[in-house]
């Protein structure tokens, strides 16, 4: 954590047709969220003005030119632009992902500068956000090409953690994608976030398999016995905690995630659909295996229900802390990895 500074916390404002700004603004309504960072919103006053007077909100922001002029124990207004923008709330067009896309390319830009600390990402419409400048299928992976590295969704609460294989991927290619390298490479990643963002020294994590009943020993498909099972093997005689593959079916419903520190799904709604089920409105989506930090709540625009007054903020909430947490968390680690002597008190 900054000895002097607050973490500076940067916001993309998300769709303006959904419940980004409502989420965002009312999240910070409550001045006691001013204790705990600096946020820095990238969109514009005047939109912000606009959600300000539609949901009736008592919130004061500070326009400012750049994140460098951001002032602590005020909400900050990076103008990322600064005409009149046309708010149709629940309204699904390609200017309001235009605007969503200039938000979010310019908090990306200062979260790989360093300008700030954290990024917390409001909800996108994956559609109208597509562009010459946008052609990915969500955050997660626009991120991992600006800050180049390996990304991995991971959502997360504080009892149950699930990381994806395979995220925005079409069911009828989860088969050739998933292959021992990517097996590796993914359960690397959540083994190393563990460590570092979570204090868990010796990560237990459970396997879910491919296949229905995990392939039944090649009855059902025999992914999980050729790939899956071997790949495991390989990774428990390098000395982990990583059991499986267990059936997906019957997992959750038994509670036996609830005996590990993080699952891991072979794809999309294998994963999602426990967690959202078990967790909904609480959880956050974490980008793991990048060297910044950023969140997202675990909802997306929800345009049936924008500019109604009625959006549940605690999802973005828990966004924020989690940031702010794993920030936290992260620097202590490496402070003693890098002095591994340093935690028993003896001189370098």
């Amino acid at each position: 954590m900054k000895s002097v500074q607050k973490i500076k916390l940067g916001i993309s404002i998300g769709d303006l047709n959904g419940i980004g700004g409502e989420v965002v603004l009312k999240t910070f309504e409550d001045s006691r969220m001013l204790d705990f960072c600096t946020p820095v919103i990238f969109a514009s006053v005047k939109v912000l003005n606009f959600y300000k007077k539609h949901f009736k909100l008592s919130l004061n922001f500070q326009g400012v030119e750049s994140v460098s002029n951001a002032i602590e124990g005020k909400i900050n207004v990076v103008n990322v632009w600064k005409g009149n923008v046309a708010i149709n709330f629940g309204e699904e067009d390609m200017e309001s992902g235009k605007y969503a896309f200039k938000s979010l390319e310019a908090a990306t830009n200062s979260l790989v500068g360093d300008e700030i600390d954290v990024l917390v990402t409001a909800p996108i419409n994956k559609n109208t956000i597509q562009s010459e400048d946008f052609k990915f299928p969500g955050h997660t992976d626009y991120l991992a090409k600006q800050l180049k590295g390996d990304s991995l969704m991971f959502m997360i609460t504080d009892t149950l953690k699930v990381g994806l294989l395979t995220d925005h991927v079409p069911l009828k290619d989860i088969a050739n994608v998933i292959t021992p390298e990517l097996i590796e490479k993914k359960i690397a990643t959540i083994t190393k976030t563990l460590k570092q963002d979570f204090r868990i020294s010796k990560p237990k994590i459970a396997v879910l398999g491919i296949n229905p009943h995990s392939g039944d020993n090649g009855l059902i498909g025999n992914e999980d016995e050729e790939i899956l099972k071997p790949t495991l093997q390989k990774i428990r005689d390098k000395g982990n905690l990583v059991y499986g593959p267990y059936a997906a079916d019957s997992f959750f419903g038994t509670k036996n995630h609830a005996n590990f520190d993080a699952v891991v799904a072979s794809y999309h709604d294998q994963g999602l659909i426990p967690f959202k089920t078990l967790s909904f409105g609480e959880g956050v989506n974490f980008t793991a295996g990048l060297r910044k930090i950023r969140t997202s709540p675990d909802h997306g625009t929800a345009f049936e229900i924008a500019g109604k007054d009625c959006a549940n903020i605690n999802s973005f909430k828990e966004a924020v802390f989690k940031a702010l947490e794993i920030y936290k968390t992260r620097e202590e680690y490496q402070k003693i990895t890098r002095n591994p002597l340093k935690k028993q008190g003896k001189k370098i």
